[in-house]
């Protein structure tokens, strides 16, 4: 009877056990804990231009960049005369001991860390100029899409201080992004028509946002800078 009585308390603690199992949390649709500290995975974001922009803000989308250059003003390049990178002044104080420039590395990096004077320490950007990625902000330039010599001739000549300290320093319109040193020197304060990112898949992007800030600050185009970048608008999607 005693081993009887043995058997059967085994038996039962079998069957219990096989029953925890079969209702653990995550059979029952309950989310178990977490162990590795890792961030839940973000939602999927639907593709398209949008999301080719990156950290770009304002780009907007091929259909109305085309819009917005076909009313741009078409005029050949106007006079260098009097033109000074101080009268755009930059880099511009942004609060909290940072300035423009390390606004846009840390908008650009990811894990982008900074010491006490708002400097960017440590992180890691991808140049989309060129498809190179750094992880010592002292390889990057912060490039002016459209650049102050080319505003200067194409109508900031007639700007006010403030309006150039604005267009130099300006974080709400696609203006301002963290590219390789090398590819922003090779483009220089060149055109569209004169100078394109070495990426091709890039070109749509950069079109949009050339457009989007001509067309912002009522800059005018030549008409070869015009027809490039109807060209690089051919290149987007849709």
């Amino acid at each position: 009877m005693g081993r009887q009585l043995s058997w059967l308390k085994s038996g039962l603690a079998a069957v219990a056990a096989l029953v925890l199992t079969a209702c653990s949390p995550t059979e029952q649709g309950l989310a178990p804990e977490a162990t590795d500290n890792k961030p839940s995975a973000p939602a999927s974001t639907p593709g398209g231009e949008a999301a080719e922009s990156g950290t770009l803000p304002g780009v907007p989308t091929a259909e109305q960049a085309r819009t917005e250059l076909a009313g741009l003003t078409v005029a050949p390049h106007g006079s260098m005369a009097g033109y000074s990178r101080a009268k755009f002044p930059h880099w511009a104080q942004q609060g909290e001991k940072c300035d423009t420039r390390e606004k846009v590395l840390a908008r650009d990096g990811t894990g982008v860390q900074r010491d006490e004077e708002c400097r960017a320490v440590s992180g890691r950007w991808v140049s989309v100029y060129d498809d190179k990625t750094f992880t010592s902000a002292s390889d990057l330039d912060i490039d002016h899409m459209v650049p102050l010599a080319n505003a200067w001739r194409s109508g900031a000549a007639g700007w006010t201080q403030e309006k150039r300290k604005a267009f130099a320093n300006d974080l709400t319109h696609p203006q301002l992004l963290a590219v390789s040193a090398a590819s922003n020197r090779s483009k220089g304060d060149q055109g569209p028509d004169e100078w394109q990112p070495p990426s091709k898949p890039y070109w749509c992007t950069y079109a949009r946002a050339w457009v989007s800030v001509k067309a912002t600050y009522e800059l005018s185009v030549t008409e070869a800078e015009k027809n490039t970048l109807t060209e690089m608008l051919g290149t987007c999607s849709s």
